[in-house]
């Protein structure tokens, strides 16, 4: 089976992969392990919805990559295998950041086609959703993923408090939210308005970070579904695992295992060797980088990039090249400050300045390279 040197890579229809889709980040694994308990506490929430009453409200925290999501979407498919009656919606709040937009892919899912984008009122689209259910008498269960960024556009408390409460604007709607933070330094609960708080008394469940051995068995799991035969060595694996752990995010593995198969392929190999794992990493490790930067708008952006060229310097400082380039506010500017801050990517610390009493410098949370060939 030796490879024909002149090829340098393989050919079209030769693979180390048996199928790739296995390393993508939106495939849901057919063994979800490690979760049970989890998982029982969700399902534990849902029981009412399919019995026709209106479920518990839950709140899922845990760090990026620790299943949350795919607990939710395994937990919907079989409520929907069980029964009709129960709509279940999953909304990712980093693209839809506004009350507005989450409603209007509740919508979506309640019609199968979206809003007219002539722009209907909320009022307007609210209502026809939750007449909807009414008049069918399905329960509706909302999964609001990653709320973290309704928090970041301070919309959490009007989008949680239109679901909560819509029951005593239209008596016979019934509706469940799941609502789902991967940001560990935001308190989900305190965050939110005390109307809110009043309403919404969900039930708690937590998704750790994976240790090493879970790791490993969840990425065998992979190897043995994505990979074909004997591609990959088990101290290989292992040491994907170790670089996992130390990131805390098992798609980072899963991504770097798709990436090393890919280098692999490159060099003609039908092996994946520790060095195509290295040389894959550089790009894994920032898997959540280039996540969180895909959300940005433009102005977010432009404001990184400035940090980034400004790394260190005084907030006021970065304001003035920011506020040349943008021709923005300072108010603007300040949020966006808090937001970049809030998504990890940027640490605004205050300290005191000689004479000048306290000011924030604002460093980045990533090395610069990495966040401006990212921008580009």
């Amino acid at each position: 089976m030796a490879d024909d040197p002149e090829e340098g890579m393989l050919s079209w229809d030769e693979s180390v992969f048996s199928n790739e889709h296995v390393f993508e980040i939106d495939y849901v694994p057919e063994t979800f392990k490690h979760r049970e308990g989890q998982t029982q506490s969700l399902t534990y929430a849902l029981r009412p919805a399919v019995r026709g009453s209106r479920p518990l409200n839950v709140v899922v925290r845990g760090p990026p990559g620790t299943g949350k999501t795919t607990a939710i979407q395994k937990l919907f498919d079989e409520v929907g295998a069980q029964t009709s009656e129960v709509r279940t919606i999953r909304v990712n709040c980093q693209v839809n950041a506004t009350r507005y937009s989450v409603f209007s892919r509740l919508f979506e899912g309640t019609f199968d086609y979206e809003p007219p984008s002539s722009g209907i009122s909320f009022k307007k689209l609210f209502g026809q959703i939750a007449e909807k259910l009414v008049e069918e008498d399905k329960v509706l269960v909302v999964a609001l993923d990653d709320i973290n960024y309704l928090f970041y556009e301070n919309e959490a408390s009007d989008t949680l408090y239109s679901l909560l409460r819509a029951h005593e604007e239209y008596p016979g709607a019934k509706i469940g939210v799941v609502v789902v933070s991967s940001d560990p330094a935001l308190d989900v609960i305190d965050e939110l308005d005390s109307r809110v708080q009043s309403v919404f008394r969900p039930e708690d469940v937590y998704f750790p970070v994976y240790d090493q051995p879970e790791i490993v068995d969840i990425l065998e799991e992979r190897v043995t579904r994505g990979f074909n035969d004997g591609v990959i060595a088990r101290d290989t694996l292992e040491h994907v695992a170790d670089l996992t752990a130390e990131s805390g995010d098992l798609r980072v593995g899963i991504d770097l295992l798709r990436r090393a198969g890919l280098n692999a392929e490159m060099r003609a190999s039908r092996t994946v060797e520790r060095q195509d794992v290295e040389n894959a990493y550089e790009k894994s490790k920032y898997i959540n980088l280039s996540r969180s930067l895909s959300g940005l708008t433009d102005t977010e952006r432009a404001l990184l990039e400035v940090i980034a060229e400004h790394d260190g310097d005084q907030a006021g400082e970065v304001y003035e090249v920011f506020h040349e380039r943008t021709d923005l506010g300072y108010t603007r500017y300040s949020e966006i400050v808090n937001k970049l801050d809030q998504l990890g990517l940027i640490d605004a610390d205050y300290a005191d300045v000689d004479g000048r009493g306290r000011s924030r410098s604002l460093t980045l949370s990533y090395e610069k390279e990495a966040v401006l060939d990212r921008l580009e």
